[in-house]
């Protein structure tokens, strides 16, 4: 038998750092919760969710992720739908850093794993939404097998604004700032109205049932993940006035 050296490791030396953003006991949101995944030159350990649905978000250095049998290549800014209970690893491939975001949804039912590339997604007009300075990109849409999860992109242009504000009856989101720096409101009437300001890159704000949330650009372009965990549908698909700019408030 060879015997081998043991070697010495700390964790501020780690290669692959998994942290918790939030989850239901802190967000407060019902099904959704969300993880980020550092890797530098590794992989990850192997992860899994017995009671949730999870998308992927590759937003730097390209990665393969292992979902059973199948080995999925994801460049930036490609997502991937990994099934209820299913393990998957994230391996960084070219020795440089990556990192991913982890979404989770409680869910009943197993789907097919799925993976949505950006560059044919951003180069098909049926995905793509647009509207006054802006446009959302549908990168994980009805027509996609899932229980709860609708998600994709959003980019401003300078000095934008979402209007109208609009809510939501049945859907829960959370908001990822992944490019530029801004500013979002998330409340339940004027009377309440609370103001979160510098958003920047890195920020997640969760946003309950019913309450309001316009996102402001300032000086510079900004794009953010939005990633709905509920009923599947696009608000500006199901309420035409949104598309329009049209009216006050909208509530879906």
């Amino acid at each position: 038998m060879t015997v081998k050296e043991g070697k010495l490791f700390t964790a501020e030396e780690s290669r692959a750092v998994l942290r918790e953003v939030f989850n239901q006991s802190d967000s407060p949101l019902e099904f959704l919760s969300l993880a980020e995944l550092e890797l530098k030159g590794a992989r990850s350990t192997s992860l899994c969710h017995p009671r949730e649905e999870t998308l992927v978000f590759n937003l730097k250095g390209p990665v393969t992720v292992q979902v059973g049998g199948q080995a999925f290549d994801m460049e930036h800014y490609d997502v991937l739908y990994i099934p209820k209970g299913a393990e998957y690893i994230v391996q960084e491939k070219e020795g440089g850093e990556a990192l991913v975001y982890l979404y989770r949804a409680l869910a009943d039912n197993v789907h097919p794993a799925r993976l949505m590339r950006w560059k044919e997604v951003s180069a098909d007009p049926a995905r793509i939404r647009v509207l006054n300075r802006k446009k959302v990109f549908l990168m994980f849409d009805v027509g996609e097998e899932a229980d709860k999860f609708m998600a994709g992109y959003t980019f401003y242009e300078d000095h934008a604004r979402a209007w109208p504000p609009h809510n939501h009856t049945d859907q829960e989101e959370c908001y990822s700032f992944i490019e530029g720096s801004g500013a979002m409101q998330v409340y339940e009437d004027d009377e309440h109205l609370t103001f979160i300001k510098a958003t920047k890159i890195g920020t997640h704000i969760t946003i309950p049932l019913m309450n309001y949330h316009p996102v402001f650009s300032h000086e510079e372009p900004l794009c953010f993940i939005w990633c709905i965990a509920g009923e599947r549908y696009w608000v500006g698909d199901k309420n035409k006035d949104f598309m329009k700019g049209k009216g006050e408030r909208i509530t879906t």
